[in-house]
Parts: structure tokens; sequence; C-alpha cells
């Protein structure tokens, strides 16, 4: 995942807060804006130091970036995602992570219907 593919300024994060929505599961709450004119889609990871120590909120920002990777075909390319990482998604090995983020993207419904 590129750089022009990440969140980082804090007025994005809070842009993508105030005029997105948000869907959520146990694991993880997934907010999102439409962009218009954004040739690729970017994303904004959280994950609080509640969650655990270095080591764990590392895995679970790689996890997730490679599950957006890996759905890259399926997502809609003109759009910004904020993922925040909830207590559960701790446990999680990298399986369970991509198939937690898919159902909550398939109730957010910004997946790209598949044939």
């Amino acid at each position: 995942m590129n750089k022009r593919q990440r969140i980082k300024k804090n007025e994005e994060f809070q842009k993508v807060f105030k005029k997105g929505k948000s869907f959520a599961n146990r694991q993880f709450v997934v907010y999102y804006l439409e962009k218009e004119g954004q040739m690729e889609f970017r994303i904004g990871l959280s994950v609080s130091k509640k969650i655990g120590k270095a080591v764990v909120r590392n895995q679970i920002k790689r996890y997730i970036r490679q599950s957006f990777l890996e759905l890259n075909e399926q997502l809609r390319p003109n759009m910004d995602y904020v993922i925040i990482a909830r207590q559960p998604a701790a446990a999680l090995d990298f399986h369970e992570t991509k198939k937690s983020l898919m159902h909550v993207l398939k109730i957010a419904k910004v997946l790209k219907k598949t044939k």
C-alpha cells in the first residue's frame, strides 16, 4: 500500500468522521466518505493503546492494510475509509481480520457486486 493510499492528517480524519457514514461490528468501526474525482481509495487506521502494546497494535494495522490490498478489486475507488479497531480485534489472526472487515464493508454496502 503506497503513501497516496493513506490518510495521515488529522483534518482528513475529522472530515471523514464528520461528513462520512459509519458502520460497525464487534471488532471494527468503518467510516467512509465518497470523494469525487479520486482515482484510488485511501485508508486511515486508528488502533488505541487500550488494545495492547505496540507489537499488537502494529500487527492489527498490518492485517488491515493487507486485507484492503487483497480486497482492492472489490472496493469502490473514490472513497476514503477510516478503520477503528476495537478490543476484540487483538485476538484475531489475519484470516479472521479479513473476514470481519469484509463483513462490516458488506453491511456498509461499499463492496462492488461480485458476479
